[in-house]
């Protein structure tokens, strides 16, 4: 990942926010083009601290048969983004840009077994299944056993052993304290979701510009 020295995101924050979206692109290379799916995931961690992303493929999926346990591999997790219009700086002679989060871990996969992929399909489940609280959660014992057999053969369970995590949070955070204002609030008036959730972000890296601006607006 292409990241600007002024971007670049901790190794603990690009884990921490990976494990917080859950969901991303697994992308590998079958040895003429590139081969890419959406899935959800979560993080564990083994005895040394090397953290692991462990996920789910249909039978089906290509990128299966690539999961060889040497290959390296690509998990792209994307956050929230927004369009910039030049036109909203204080300053002059600015060009327009996109601001955005995002986190690329790469290592190895494998396939798990089948009484690791029990396991994997109840984490999983749980995890999201959390976000929906106090909704009870839903858990495999609900289904039939036969039910539940059939759904674990048409799956297979993968872990990536991530070896390289890498973090851009690109949020203007090179701008003057009045450009970087402006912008976060001009994108916080947008109708889309994805502009105002970057207005919230760049409220919550640079506290202090808007609490200067505050004040400035306060002085006679």
């Amino acid at each position: 990942m292409y990241t600007p020295p002024m971007f670049k995101t901790e190794r603990a924050a690009s884990l921490a926010f990976a494990e917080a979206r859950g969901f991303g692109m697994m992308c590998a290379f079958d040895g003429e083009k590139p081969v890419a799916s959406q899935l959800p995931f979560y993080l564990s961690y083994e005895d040394d601290g090397t953290p692991r992303a462990v996920f789910h493929a249909a039978r089906g999926n290509p990128l299966i048969q690539l999961a060889d346990g040497k290959t390296s591999w690509l998990l792209a997790v994307s956050g929230p983004d927004a369009y910039v219009s030049a036109d909203w700086y204080v300053s002059p002679d600015q060009v327009p840009t996109w601001l955005y989060q995002a986190v690329h871990l790469t290592g190895p996969v494998r396939r798990l077994s089948d009484e690791e992929l029990a396991v994997q399909i109840d984490t999983l489940s749980a995890k999201f299944e959390n976000w929906l609280a106090p909704k009870k959660p839903w858990t495999s014992a609900k289904m039939t056993a036969g039910q539940l057999e059939a759904m674990k053969k048409a799956i297979v369970g993968l872990v990536m052993t991530v070896v390289d995590v890498e973090g851009s949070f690109k949020l203007n955070q090179h701008k003057s304290e009045a450009d970087y204002v402006a912008i976060a609030d001009a994108l916080a008036l947008q109708g889309d979701t994805g502009s105002r959730q970057i207005a919230g972000l760049m409220h919550q890296t640079r506290p202090q510009a808007f609490a200067a601006a505050a004040v400035e607006g306060e002085e006679p």
